[in-house]
């Protein structure tokens, strides 16, 4: 992907009805989302494999390319919550930055469960050299439809189009999987997003354009556009304690180590900034009436090559 940046308009959306909790439709197999809560799910009605070969279920293991594949570990093995159905859940936010994964099931250390063609969320399992095996993986993504999501797309127009879908890297280019419903001026899907700047376009009845209606894009290696979104997450930097100081003041690299810009609010007995960031690291320090400290409350620090140790901040 080539990266000359035409233009780029950083826009901030923020969370909507949170308070309602995020979770996805029911249509995946396999796994749920709910908030920063990801409980993957097997239920041997599911697996007809596993269903009719005659042995009892006696354990459960996930296995994906998120933990390298492992058949028996027992940090994956699942839970039994009933005599069909058996759950692990996990925090999103341990996973890494991609997107998607592919997973199974294995069940009693030996079987797979192997999820029929009538699944919405598989893909054809392929060796390591790319050969197709003939049979399915699940499919996990982090990015997911939510009427309760933090972004929304939305396509004016194309009244006549029998099919549009928002595509990006958020799903890997996924052809099929955010389909836009239909309203009164166009079309419009609402999706849950980590923090991070995401490439995407619309197909419109299988044709690519642009967002029309977003200025920021990308150029591809295509020799076309790509459009910019970057979905951002207000942070809290607070320090408590230091009741006597005169004057907190918040620097990282966010700020370009600025001494002045970013100046704490003293908040009860606490110094308090917030600031909107886009997803990843950023290192950062207070400066205490002209002294610099690492953020006490805060237990990763990094060097930073030159010889100083910062705190460490992770937007994801």
């Amino acid at each position: 992907m080539k990266t000359n940046i035409k233009h780029i308009t950083i826009i901030f959306l923020t969370m909507a009805m949170a308070f309602h909790g995020l979770a996805q439709d029911e249509s995946k197999k396999g796994y749920t989302i709910s908030g920063n809560d990801l409980t993957f799910i097997f239920n041997v009605n599911d697996y007809p494999n596993i269903k009719y070969n005659g042995d009892t279920v006696d354990e459960v293991f996930v296995s994906g390319e998120f933990n390298d594949w492992a058949t028996n570990h027992w940090h994956w093995k699942m839970n039994k919550v009933s005599d069909t159905r058996f759950e692990l859940t996990k925090k999103l936010y341990d996973f890494t930055n991609d997107f998607d994964w592919e997973f199974k099931f294995i069940v009693n250390g030996e079987h797979w469960a192997e999820p029929s063609s009538e699944f919405e969320n598989i893909t054809v399992a392929k060796t390591e050299t790319g050969k197709p095996l003939f049979v399915y993986n699940l499919k996990l993504y982090s990015a997911f439809a939510s009427d309760y999501g933090n972004v929304t797309f939305k396509l004016k127009g194309y009244e006549y189009a029998r099919n549009v879908i928002v595509s990006g890297t958020f799903n890997r280019w996924d052809t099929n999987g955010f389909k836009m419903k239909k309203t009164d001026n166009g079309w419009m899907v609402t999706l849950q997003l980590r923090p991070n700047l995401y490439q995407y376009k619309f197909i419109v009845d299988g044709m690519w354009i642009e967002d029309p209606n977003n200025p920021s894009k990308i150029e591809n290696e295509f020799h076309g556009f790509n459009s910019l979104i970057d979905v951002q997450k207000n942070i809290e930097f607070r320090l408590c304690g230091y009741e006597d100081a005169d004057s907190v003041i918040l620097s990282g690299d966010f700020n370009d180590w600025s001494e002045d810009e970013y100046k704490l609010t003293k908040v009860g007995g606490c110094w308090v900034y917030n600031k909107v960031l886009s997803g990843g690291k950023y290192h950062y320090k207070y400066i205490i009436d002209g002294k610099w400290i690492t953020d006490p409350y805060n237990s990763v620090k990094e060097f930073d090559g030159k010889g100083h140790i910062n705190s460490v901040c992770m937007v994801k």
